[in-house]
């Protein structure tokens, strides 16, 4: 037996955990997980658990359906509830197919892709995800309602509400689960809360992010309180996003993003991974922005990043560089938001990087005004672009770009596209509230 296997085995006796969730994600960044019991670890462990690929969506065809659960055993954890049953262990999974290849359909494989890619060109790439939720009550039938007693701002000190004490309790059960939160506030909108977690390797990013949802969504639940990752629940208020901070570092542990003689103090490394970032970015929006509500969140008025330009002073750009220099110098991209597949977001803002640096791109000069005072006429003069306003529109960025698709693989860049253009149909068939208050007297 591998050498891990005994010791997980070991803190199952140790720790009363009697089922063991083997978790993988779909196309869609939505949790799935095979429960096993207690005399099934070993096999559990060792990759010989099957399920059947062709009922998660976009993952084989039904003539093809056994897929592996190969599980990575350096995330194993132990939730931090306990019931009747005792506790459940937790192992995060990449899919394979029958004979142990790689199953090009498994989002965490894609993501390790392009690390690998970077680790070839000697980088290891290091991520810190930003990801906002809201938690919102119930009603009578215990249906989640978009109200909230809390009026809390951003960073308020007391939020009226018991939002508090289960953002607390997200942190706690994080924590005794190994992770490193460095920060838990209130954010800007009613109800609306932020926990950001220490920088780490990005397959270990994603994992932590996939993590951290299922953890909020439970203690929500645990204080009767629904929490959402969706991006703009209320139209009145700032949505949710998930700002996400790369950084990369050589095998000596520096910081490549770093120039010490530059005059922002960035290396030409880390300019060329910024203009690659700016050149992809219309073409990965889908992504990491993948739902019809996402783009009511990128709208003016409301400090979302919609503008595809660079900043060293102000939030109003796709991307700004935070003031920490040295180790810490890092690029802030502000455009995902916390209903997407981490692994897949992650996978195509890196392709993207990667891409610039590889072909030596030039990123410009920051724009260090607030873009969202400029006009029009001033965008074009500066050469910024304005992200896709809609689902449809990202779509076909996407379906455009050749590095986006590249660094999906074409399994789950055309099981992407035919998703989300299903979704973007059913949406537009849809007649809206506002389209009958607006209409149906007037004409």
């Amino acid at each position: 037996m591998p050498e891990r296997i005994p010791d997980i085995l070991a803190r199952c006796r140790d720790e009363n955990v009697h089922f063991l969730r083997l978790q993988f994600t779909d196309i869609d960044g939505i949790i799935k997980n095979v429960e096993v019991p207690e005399s099934q670890f070993e096999k559990a462990l060792s990759g010989e658990i099957m399920f059947d690929g062709s009922s998660i969506e976009g993952f084989t065809r039904i003539e093809e359906s056994d897929m592996l659960l190969s599980p990575d055993l350096s995330t194993f954890a132990v939730f931090p509830w306990e019931s009747q049953y005792g506790r459940i262990g937790r192992l995060i999974c990449d899919i394979s197919s029958p004979d142990g290849t790689p199953f090009p359909g498994c989002p965490r494989s894609i993501l390790k892709r392009q690390t690998e890619k970077a680790a070839r060109l000697g980088y290891r790439v290091m991520v810190g995800p930003e990801a906002e939720f809201f938690l919102f009550h119930c009603d009578g039938k215990g249906n989640p309602v978009t109200e909230t007693h809390d009026r809390g701002g951003y960073f308020d000190l007391s939020p009226v509400d018991r939002g508090e004490d289960a953002r607390r309790d997200v942190v706690l059960a994080l924590e005794a689960m190994g992770y490193e939160v460095e920060a838990a506030h209130h954010e800007v909108a009613p109800g609306q809360h932020e926990i950001d977690f220490r920088y780490v390797e990005a397959v270990e990013a994603a994992d932590n992010i996939v993590t951290f949802k299922f953890v909020v969504k439970k203690v929500a639940l645990l204080h009767g309180l629904h929490a959402t990752f969706m991006p703009k629940p209320m139209a009145d208020e700032a949505g949710s996003g998930m700002h996400t901070h790369f950084s990369m570092f050589d095998s000596s542990g520096s910081n490549v993003f770093y120039g010490r003689e530059d005059e922002f103090g960035l290396s030409p490394l880390c300019r060329e991974f910024i203009a690659g970032v700016l050149e992809h970015a219309m073409g990965f929006t889908a992504v990491t922005n993948p739902l019809v509500n996402s783009y009511k969140r990128l709208v003016p008025g409301y400090e979302a990043p919609i503008n595809v330009a660079w900043s060293m002073k102000n939030r109003s750009p796709l991307i700004r560089i935070p003031e920490a220099r040295g180790k810490g110098t890092r690029c802030e991209i502000r455009v995902p938001d916390p209903s997407c597949n981490p692994y897949l977001a992650l996978a195509v803002m890196l392709a993207a990087g990667l891409d610039g640096i590889e072909n030596g791109l030039e990123c410009g000069e920051p724009v260090n005004r607030n873009i969202f005072s400029m006009s029009g006429r001033e965008k074009k003069r500066l050469k910024i672009r304005t992200l896709p306003d809609s689902l449809a529109a990202a779509l076909d960025h996407m379906e455009k770009d050749e590095t986006v698709r590249e660094a999906m693989g074409e399994h789950v860049f055309q099981h992407f596209l035919l998703n989300k253009r299903r979704e973007w149909d059913r949406y537009i068939k849809v007649i809206h509230p506002w389209e009958l208050e607006r209409y149906l007297d007037r004409y």
